[in-house]
């Protein structure tokens, strides 16, 4: 099996583990975690994870040069990404978060563009916009609407994640081709957790450990150690092999999966609408991985 087909296939298990998220965080916050100190738990539980797997990888030291561009990656794919998201979701309703949240790999697109000088094929900006067609069906018509508390601050908030994640994936490429990952992903983490917590630490000492049920528990460890260390991982071993607006495009997966893993909790049901998007948004990501004369 080439790199290029396991790259495809360690983005595919991201999205499946984030689909899956969405309906086990939602277990945790806000009636157990409020959205701040989840992150914080998050961040704090990966980079012990990050540090400790590291002493198994390669020996390397990180040029000095490079740390500006780890801390902005672990401000834009780690900090700023994730506040804003859990934020913004606390704001605005589901429905809206998530067809703002799919529209960065349209962003990842044009800022791979404009950094990269990334040439815009009309495959890939057809299969982007097939695809983003398809999650927007799947997310207008295959969920029910939230309530929203500030809907104008939440979509900007989920609009400046996804922009965020956008520059992350282009930030992080030029760290890839240098050094393997267990190199800098610790670092990474070290300096987003440096970053998350002044904005988590208040709402972690809030957290009544002894109130919260052995199955939420689980839930923690599963979006500590899959939702946030494993998913991680798996996107640097994508991102070696494949551009910024391929691994992007993944996300419209996303919501997919999570329709798939509800309906297999008896949570949601199958209806045409939701078979609909499923083909588009498969047509869509097949289009942009499709290997030509580049990835």
């Amino acid at each position: 099996m080439s790199k290029r087909t396991w790259a495809l296939i360690a983005a595919t298990i991201v999205s499946i583990i984030y689909g899956m998220s969405f309906t086990i965080a939602k277990d945790v916050m806000p009636l157990y975690i409020k959205p701040f100190g989840f992150i914080l738990i998050r961040v704090f539980g990966a980079t012990l994870l990050f540090w400790a797997i590291s002493f198994f990888g390669p020996k390397e030291k990180i040029d000095k040069k490079d740390f500006p561009r780890i801390i902005a990656a672990a401000l834009f794919g780690v900090a700023l990404n994730m506040l804003t998201f859990f934020k913004g979701l606390s704001y605005t309703s589901p429905i809206s978060g998530a067809v703002i949240m799919v529209t960065t790999p349209m962003i990842v697109l044009i800022l791979s563009a404009i950094i990269m000088k990334e040439r815009m094929l009309k495959r890939k900006v057809f299969g982007i916009i097939l695809g983003l067609i398809g999650t927007g069906f799947l997310i207008l018509y295959g969920k029910s609407v939230g309530n929203a508390t500030n809907a104008s601050l939440g979509n900007l908030l989920v609009f400046i994640n996804a922009v965020s994640y956008g520059f992350y994936l282009i930030i992080v490429k030029k760290l890839m081709d240098k050094y393997n990952a267990f190199t800098f992903v610790k670092w990474i983490y070290t300096f987003g957790l440096l970053m998350v917590i002044p904005f988590g630490y208040n709402e972690f000492q809030e957290i009544e450990w002894q109130n919260i049920p052995t199955i939420i528990l689980w839930d923690i460890v599963f979006v500590v150690v899959f939702t946030t260390f494993v998913t991680y991982l798996f996107n640097l071993i994508s991102m070696r092999e494949l551009k910024p607006t391929t691994v992007a495009v993944f996300i419209y997966l996303q919501p997919l999966f999570a329709t798939i893993f509800a309906i297999s909790l008896g949570k949601d049901e199958l209806n045409l609408v939701k078979i609909s998007a499923a083909i588009l948004i498969f047509a869509g990501v097949y289009l942009v991985t499709q290997k030509k004369s580049v990835q």
